[in-house]
């Protein structure tokens, strides 16, 4: 579907392919053999050396400059984390809510983690406003410049939302936001890896990510980027030794944060998960983020259209510009219709009265039939 990719090669990294179709990337990616192979290479270091601290910063200083690789930042802009929330919470400790910039605001399309941060700074003086969503399921820029103003010092927007697969128009709201003096915090778990992004084209300040999904990863092992302009302002007091500018200064008498991004980070980084990280985000750059986004985009197409000529009620938007790479199908029992679908093997997930097909490079045409097969065989739970 894109240039000269070997896509049959791609999909035969991925040994789960062999016996499910599996369309749940959003939930969790798939394990590639050079993955796992990557996890096991942390084994054998462990059995052969026990302690490797110098090989295993340098695991962590690989994921943060393919990171950065990614998303077009440099790595003094990117601080490797526990979690997206690891690295949302390190960000609200550094931003001050006790003067007239108090407010946060935060779409409806959110995460829940990516709302109950910002609720929890209320005892620091943080005021929260949601932008509702529209008719269709989105969230329209008119409805943000409604709750954008002068009080606003953070808007919080997904890139893709994890309930139906709508896009945000990010840059229309940066442009909006900084014109009324407003950061804009991005959390892509649901498009880094499945989407192309530029972090400096988009103009975000912050931007949060995970590498357990679409970046074929594994839990444990997040990002914050952070743009250069805001780094040395702002000081987290979510901390620790690795958060310091000299690691090995061992200094108990004062907090000394990095010049870096890496002030936002805190104690041991998550050893064993760098490995599966650096193969998986590895693999995504080899393969090409570009590419893998106009065959997801082809892919999640083509299955919409049959989808919808079967008699299926979508909650996606078809239009690609506002979609990612999720094809969300109503149900009148989703969790009904997703045990269902997995005793066909065919793996989905769901949310409220939708079932989630969240696609990657490695789905084709034959786990587009078995969807729809699945779905039409159930047409009783169908909305």
């Amino acid at each position: 579907m894109s240039g000269e990719i070997d896509w049959a090669a791609f999909r035969a990294l991925f040994p789960t392919l062999q016996h499910k179709a599996y369309l749940a990337s959003g939930s969790y990616g798939l394990l590639a053999t050079p993955v796992e192979a990557a996890m096991r290479r942390y084994l054998d270091d462990r059995l052969e050396k026990g302690v490797d601290w110098g090989g295993w910063g340098e695991r962590q200083e690989a994921v943060r400059a393919a990171v950065a690789g990614l998303l077009n930042a440099d790595p003094d802009e990117i601080a490797v984390t526990t979690s997206a929330s690891a690295g949302i919470n390190a960000l609200a400790s550094a931003l001050d809510f006790s003067g007239p910039r108090n407010k946060v605001v935060v779409s409806n399309l959110e995460f829940p983690t990516g709302a109950q941060i910002w609720h929890a700074q209320a005892p620091r003086g943080a005021v929260v406003e949601h932008v509702p969503e529209a008719a269709d399921g989105t969230v329209p820029l008119a409805h943000f410049e409604r709750a954008i103003d002068e009080r606003t010092r953070l808007v919080q927007i997904t890139h893709v939302c994890y309930r139906n697969g709508a896009r945000i128009d990010v840059e229309g709201v940066v442009k909006l936001a900084h014109a009324r003096g407003a950061m804009v915090l991005l959390d892509a778990f649901q498009s880094a890896g499945a989407v192309d992004i530029d972090v400096a084209k988009l103009g975000v300040d912050f931007t949060v990510g995970g590498m357990l999904k679409y970046l074929l990863g594994t839990a444990g092992v997040a990002y914050l980027y952070v743009a250069r302009r805001h780094i040395e302002p702002l000081t987290p007091t979510v901390s620790g030794w690795f958060a310091q500018a000299d690691i090995a200064a061992m200094d108990i008498f004062a907090n000394t944060p990095s010049p870096t991004a890496r002030r936002f980070e805190a104690g041991t980084p998550p050893v064993p998960n760098c490995y599966a990280a650096e193969a998986g985000i590895g693999l995504i750059r080899r393969t090409g983020a570009r590419a893998i986004e106009a065959r997801i985009r082809a892919l999640t197409g083509e299955a919409m259209d049959r989808l919808a000529a079967a008699g299926c009620t979508l909650a996606t938007p078809r239009d690609d510009a506002r979609r990612g790479p999720q094809v969300a199908i109503r149900s009148t029992d989703a969790a009904a219709m997703t045990e269902r679908l997995a005793e066909r093997g065919v793996v989905v997930s769901w949310r409220e009265d939708k079932v989630r097909a969240m696609f990657h490079a490695y789905n084709d045409g034959g786990d587009i039939d078995a969807l729809v097969e699945g779905l039409t065989a159930n047409r009783d739970l169908l909305a």
